[in-house]
């Protein structure tokens, strides 16, 4: 899934939209995606001037955006949805991530319910792990 079809999909954009590209996808199970973490993002501004290092609740909106992607897909009419959090469990952060870094997301599905799914996620840069957190959203209408 190229950028376009992401927008297509979810109602994130710039500079909030923490998806790049979807390598893998399978259906209502799991999805991996990647974020290019570029030293022009704007929250490096501050996070941190001389040491810049992506916010941890960042990399768990990439992590969110990855599992809305994976929800929204299965949905039968995806622009009358909007993902919502509804509670993240679970969040733990192993190493920084820095401009240069690449993350790769990947969200399973733990348990779905109708319009709610609790999903696990890792955000790896190469094979060390970033972060990990276990999210629940919901599939709200669009008011």
């Amino acid at each position: 899934m190229n950028i376009a079809e992401i927008k297509d999909l979810i109602p994130h954009r710039y500079p909030f939209l923490m998806v790049d590209r979807v390598e893998e996808l399978s259906p209502g199970q799991s999805i991996v995606a990647i974020k290019n973490v570029t030293v022009n993002e704007p929250f490096f501004q501050g996070h941190f001037p001389e040491y810049p290092v992506m916010p941890g609740v960042l990399i768990l909106e990439a992590i969110a955006q990855a599992g809305a992607l994976l929800m929204l897909n299965e949905a039968e009419d995806p622009s009358s949805s909007i993902p919502l959090f509804a509670g993240i469990d679970k969040a733990r952060f192993r190493r920084p991530v820095v401009p240069g870094d690449q993350l790769r997301i990947e969200v399973s599905v733990l348990r779905q319910r109708g319009l709610s799914c609790k999903l696990a996620g890792k955000a790896w840069v190469g094979d060390e792990l970033a972060s990990e957190a276990e999210i629940m959203a919901v599939l709200a209408p669009k008011p």
